[in-house]
């Protein structure tokens, strides 16, 4: 496959993306290869993860569709996982978005060094480069329009967006309604289980429904904090709430009006949630 001819979907194994790999399936959108960077199965939210390796990785399969699970590969060949890093000993790396004591997101290098570096690899390796940069579909729907605007393009891709290229525009609903007439379960939104961009409704079905998983993210803030401490830093949380996750979050309550921030839920370059 030439650089110039290449085409590849950003697969992030939510409802979005997953209307992309049918709509490529049933060759309305011509995009032969999907790409999944693989932030490790410790890391990924478990029932992403049974989703991809049951479901889309057979029917991208079946249907000529590439599907690539990509890991984050070190220099030396190994490979390195999200959480793996956050609970490294000794590390001091930050690379999600926690939230400081005002609730405001820090830093995000998670996007940057798990999501768009590993595609990146991928599409230079296969002849994405400036001057033919790759065509690369991200998974945005009309519902949340608003993405597009803060989506920085690398010098090797041209980003664009089927669902809002599409005729008509489609939504999240519409994107579920291809999903199941193609005879595939609606896939669960998708992301980290620890990330901090959840919303205050996520964490509480987590807690409900998968109270050992709310437990490993009540136990990471604790090591995160912990390590702060040593350091005399100020503590960061999971969630804007300013208090420890485990007292911030009760089970299975509907979220307050006025809890869920814009920046809440979603990701500035389309690598996640979709």
């Amino acid at each position: 496959m030439s650089a110039e001819r290449l085409r590849v979907i950003a697969f992030g194994g939510g409802v979005q993306s997953t209307a992309l790999l049918v709509l490529a399936a049933h060759r309305r959108i011509d995009y032969p290869t999907f790409l999944f960077a693989d932030v490790g199965a410790d890391s990924e939210h478990p029932a992403t993860v049974d989703y991809v390796d049951r479901y889309a990785r057979p029917f991208a399969a079946l249907h000529g569709i590439h599907l690539h699970v990509l890991p984050r590969k070190r220099r030396d060949g190994t490979t390195e996982t999200l959480y793996g890093r956050l609970t490294r000993p000794g590390s001091r790396s930050l690379p999600i978005p926690v939230r400081m004591a005002g609730g405001a997101p820090g830093t995000r290098a998670c996007t940057a060094d798990f999501k768009i570096a590993v595609m990146g690899r991928w599409l230079k390796q296969h002849g994405a480069s400036a001057a033919r940069p790759a065509t690369v579909g991200i998974g945005i729907s009309l519902d949340e329009i608003e993405r597009v605007n803060n989506r920085r393009a690398m010098p090797y891709e041209w980003p664009v967006y089927p669902l809002l290229d599409h005729d008509p525009p489609l939504r999240r609903i519409d994107c579920q309604r291809i999903i199941t007439a193609a005879g595939l379960p609606v896939p669960p939104k998708s992301a980290c289980w620890f990330c901090p961009l959840h919303r205050a409704n996520t964490w509480a079905e987590m807690r409900r429904d998968r109270p050992a998983l709310f437990a490993r993210a009540v136990a990471l803030e604790e090591l995160l904090n912990t390590r702060r401490s040593a350091l005399s830093r100020d503590p960061v949380y999971l969630t804007r709430f300013g208090r420890p996750l485990a007292d911030a979050v009760r089970e299975a309550q509907p979220m307050l009006p006025g809890l869920d921030g814009p920046d809440e839920g979603s990701c500035d370059n389309g690598a996640c949630f979709t």
